[in-house]
């Protein structure tokens, strides 16, 4: 059984990530004690919230953080937990200008902004939307065309590591990866049955 450790650094749904990755197989550890990182299969940063403090919160294991994932264990960022395994946000621009990630994947970060479009679409984007892959990886398959849940305001433009896109007035990236690095925009825990298969090939990827 995979041993998977789910990141507490004070935002996010825990509890929601922790069950979904049981019911994929997984053992799963909650924790904040970064000891706790180098003997895990795979770790799992989760988030909701802000990405100021969501950075600020994670300072205290960032070093740890960072030398687990250098020495080949993978992570999967979830929501805000996703972009913050980017290079920086716009975020907190308003309180001081843009606020760096972990910078695991390079990425921006960017608002919704629909003032400039003929596009009436809400912010936050909530509710269900459809995964296009684009690139094979292991952490997509079999979700083509699946639909999942979002809550989000902050969105990244698709990349060179972008492997599924979803759109809301325009494409975005939903999931990205790169080597032992992944992240999904949407929540897979509130995903019904292609979230539960996106944390399961995860778990079996670790």
């Amino acid at each position: 059984m995979k041993r998977i450790v789910v990141i507490d650094y004070g935002l996010g749904n825990i509890r929601s990530a922790m069950r979904g990755l049981e019911r994929a197989g997984a053992q799963v550890e909650v924790t904040s004690d970064s000891t706790r990182f180098g003997s895990a299969d795979g770790l799992v940063l989760p988030g909701v919230g802000a990405f100021k403090s969501g950075m600020q919160n994670v300072q205290k294991i960032k070093r740890a953080l960072l030398h687990s994932v250098d020495e080949g264990t993978p992570i999967l960022g979830i929501c805000l937990g996703m972009q913050m395994l980017l290079t920086v946000s716009d975020e907190g621009e308003l309180q001081g200008g843009p606020v760096e990630g972990l910078n695991l994947l390079q990425g921006h970060v960017k608002r919704f902004n629909f003032d400039k479009t003929s596009e009436k679409l809400k912010i936050p984007h909530m509710g269900w939307n459809r995964l296009e892959v684009i690139k094979e990886n292991a952490l997509v398959k079999d979700v083509d065309g699946g639909y999942v849940y979002f809550v989000h305001s902050y969105y990244v433009e698709p990349g060179s590591h972008t492997v599924a896109t979803s759109n809301y007035g325009a494409d975005f990236a939903a999931v990205i990866a790169s080597g032992s690095v992944f992240g999904t925009q949407f929540h897979p825990e509130k995903s019904s049955t292609v979230g539960f298969r996106i944390l399961k090939n995860f778990v079996e990827l670790c």
